[in-house]
């Protein structure tokens, strides 16, 4: 990756390039050239309700952090995107061009100007606002309450889909009210006859939200399986911020048009043996599951607490070495992402996945709590968790209970 200085050279250079041709001598302007990068890369999270500190919408908005966004883009801190180049293309890869950033910079040098409003694009939705039209909303049934601080244990509802047929999911938003206190929540598939209302469950996972994450839209002819009379249990982890808050979570759904070719599945692979010694900055864990079957990987989610520092998934083929499909390097207990491959990559049946997790329990890591424990599992965030969740395609017949085995 480029140092900062480097990425102003070579993003004013490709302005430079591209000025003449595109027609705005004087430079890029807001309306004209900004705004939509904006708006494809940034107003997911920077609009209001949601997770950034500031919308950036509106040229009232963005005027006064021209200069903070400059710096941002520069040093690659926004927007947040964490995988190595070195390992796999993803369909939702929010990093900038060269371009992008030297429009930006080139923008901001010149005095952020406005310029005119009928050169604005139409604004697209974000790729991972809200879902625009979902068939259903099942919202959390009543508000919880978050003090201000302590420890809140996890809270989890039963929620009735009250469908009566079985239901095929092409896509999935958890969306809290008050993101500012919200961890982490899962949303389990609970089916007719069951009774359990919290994990360790081989039950399926509709969705999971994490901070900075986008909503579940799975490929056209894939889809997650709901049958009918299942509840979905919604499980919350809230961790206090200093403010009161109250947060009534809702679940959007949106119905597939026909019945997919393929089930998708969230698996997940754990190692809850962890043990991190006082002061150790590198400690590391690595768990693993082998395939019964093929399926098409589709996309992950890493997840860990204040500790975590990087984390990789490896692809083993029978008597093959590692093969690096996903490596964040710079883990970000703020920023959780989702990775979802640019195209689906199969796993032939006795394939082994691996996911490897490094973490920082050094006084170095400015989030760690204390860095004279010695950490374990635990359900809060100054615990240690290790999880890596995976998406993916079957056959729709495949029963989730029995598909991944680990080892």
């Amino acid at each position: 990756m480029e140092s900062g200085d480097g990425v102003i050279r070579s993003a004013r250079l490709w302005v430079w390039l591209l000025l003449p041709s595109a027609g705005f001598a004087a430079g890029p302007t807001f309306f004209h050239d900004v705004a939509p990068i904006l708006q494809k890369h940034c107003q997911s999270c920077h609009r209001p309700g949601d997770i950034a500190p500031m919308p950036l919408i509106s040229y009232q908005d963005v005027r006064p952090w021209a200069k903070a966004i400059r710096a941002a883009v520069v040093n690659r801190k926004m927007p947040p995107w964490f995988a190595d180049v070195c390992c796999g293309t993803f369909a939702n890869d929010r990093s900038l061009t060269t371009v992008e950033i030297g429009m930006i910079l080139s923008w901001a040098d010149n005095g952020a100007p406005m310029g005119d409003q009928a050169d604005g694009k139409p604004a697209a939705n974000p790729p991972n606002v809200a879902l625009r039209s979902p068939d259903v909303i099942l919202p959390m049934p009543q508000a919880f309450a978050v003090p201000a601080k302590g420890e809140v244990a996890y809270q989890r509802y039963v929620i009735p889909t009250g469908s009566k047929a079985d239901r095929w999911i092409q896509a999935a938003e958890v969306r809290p009210t008050a993101r500012g206190v919200v961890h982490h929540a899962v949303v389990y598939v609970r089916e007719p006859g069951e009774t359990w209302t919290q994990g360790p469950t081989k039950a399926d996972i509709l969705s999971v939200y994490t901070p900075g994450s986008e909503p579940d839209v799975w490929p056209e002819g894939m889809a997650k399986f709901v049958p009918a009379g299942s509840a979905l249990i919604l499980e919350l982890h809230y961790t206090p911020n200093g403010k009161p808050a109250t947060d009534q979570t809702r679940i959007s759904l949106q119905f597939a048009k026909s019945a997919p070719h393929k089930r998708v599945l969230t698996l997940q692979l754990n190692n809850t043996k962890l043990l991190i010694p006082p002061g150790d900055a590198n400690y590391h864990v690595t768990t693993s599951g082998t395939m019964p079957n093929d399926a098409l990987l589709l996309g992950f989610l890493p997840h860990m607490h204040l500790r975590g520092k990087a984390f990789e998934y490896d692809r083993i083929a029978p008597g093959g070495a590692p093969e690096p499909l996903l490596r964040i390097n710079k883990f970000d207990f703020h920023n959780q992402l989702s990775y979802k491959l640019s195209n689906p990559l199969l796993l032939k049946k006795g394939t082994r996945l691996s996911a490897t997790a490094w973490y920082d329990n050094s006084s170095n890591n400015p989030r760690n709590p204390d860095p004279t424990k010695e950490v374990h599992w635990g359900e809060q965030s100054w615990d240690e968790m290790m999880v890596g969740f995976f998406d993916v395609a079957v056959e729709p017949s495949v029963d989730k209970k029995a598909f991944f085995v680990r080892q």
